[in-house]
């Protein structure tokens, strides 16, 4: 295609050199338009070792973006740093941090500067029948998966390191909000209170222009989920649920992450985006 426009520009070029400079301008012009780009934009991905995080940090980087990863597990940090090498040759952060304490939280934002873009993605989940619920497995779910990113929010606002007209993205669940599971109480009240609380930031948050949207993901094929709690039998029984016949693939959700990041984006806010290979249909 690149080299059909040269073709027919060079025959323009014979009959009107004026105009020539002016369409090839244009040409390249149409060529580089792309309103999902993260060009110039700086993104803070928390859960960035593994998984949804780490495939939304590599594909945000091939858009453009500079990002501050961060995550518990130095190791595996540090591989998704590696991989985030070579992209467009942007300077990149990584902070081993510990959001599951107040005391965490306000050293990373301590150590980040201004940005565009927050992917609160860290999480952790759990099948718990009703019957054996506890105290302590209560607090620790709720603690990561959702006081954490509330009181990441505010301690980036307090402290002024989001950039004017910048995106939050908020990686929350189908769990709770669209459907419900057995021994899946816990994990879903989690899901559905940052849901809440993603929409209440959305609307208090667009004085300011940021805005606040979360992804909706089903199953995904992740490490968490090939821990051993499904049998191979299982599931490729569950599969079959999804009219799209599989689950999904993290980079699927990092790219609707990217949509809710970029400037493609920039009427959306205070939505749960879905993203289920129509499960829910049903």
């Amino acid at each position: 295609m690149w080299l059909w426009s040269r073709a027919f520009l060079g025959y323009c070029c014979f009959y009107d050199k004026k105009s020539c400079i002016i369409k090839f301008d244009r040409i390249v012009d149409m060529y580089q338009y792309n309103p999902f780009s993260l060009e110039g934009k700086v993104i803070l991905i928390t859960g960035a070792s593994s998984g949804i995080g780490r495939a939304t940090a590599i594909e945000c980087a091939k858009m453009g973006a500079s990002l501050i990863i961060t995550g518990r597990d130095e190791e595996r940090l540090k591989e998704t740093f590696a991989k985030l090498e070579g992209f467009k040759n942007k300077v990149h952060m990584q902070i081993v941090a510990d959001l599951s304490t107040e005391d965490g939280i306000k050293d990373l934002v301590n150590q980040i500067p201004q940005i565009n873009g927050c992917v609160s993605n860290a999480g952790i989940v759990g099948l718990t029948p009703i019957q054996f619920v506890t105290t302590k497995k209560i607090e620790e779910m709720q603690q990561i998966n959702l006081m954490a990113p509330v009181l990441l929010i505010k301690q980036i606002l307090k402290q002024k390191k989001f950039q004017s007209q910048a995106s939050i993205v908020f990686t929350s669940s189908v769990a709770g909000v669209y459907r419900v599971s057995m021994g899946n109480a816990i994990y879903s009240i989690t899901k559905c209170g940052i849901d809440a609380y993603m929409r209440s930031s959305a609307l208090e948050l667009a004085t300011k222009g940021i805005r606040c949207n979360s992804v909706n993901p089903a199953m995904v094929e992740t490490r968490i989920l090939n821990r051993g709690q499904l049998t191979l039998e299982q599931y490729e029984a569950d599969k079959l649920r999804y009219p799209l016949k599989r689950y999904g693939k993290p980079e699927e959700v990092a790219w609707a992450i990217i949509y809710l990041l970029s400037d493609a984006s920039a009427w959306v806010t205070g939505i749960s985006l879905k993203l289920d290979g129509g499960m829910t249909l049903s």
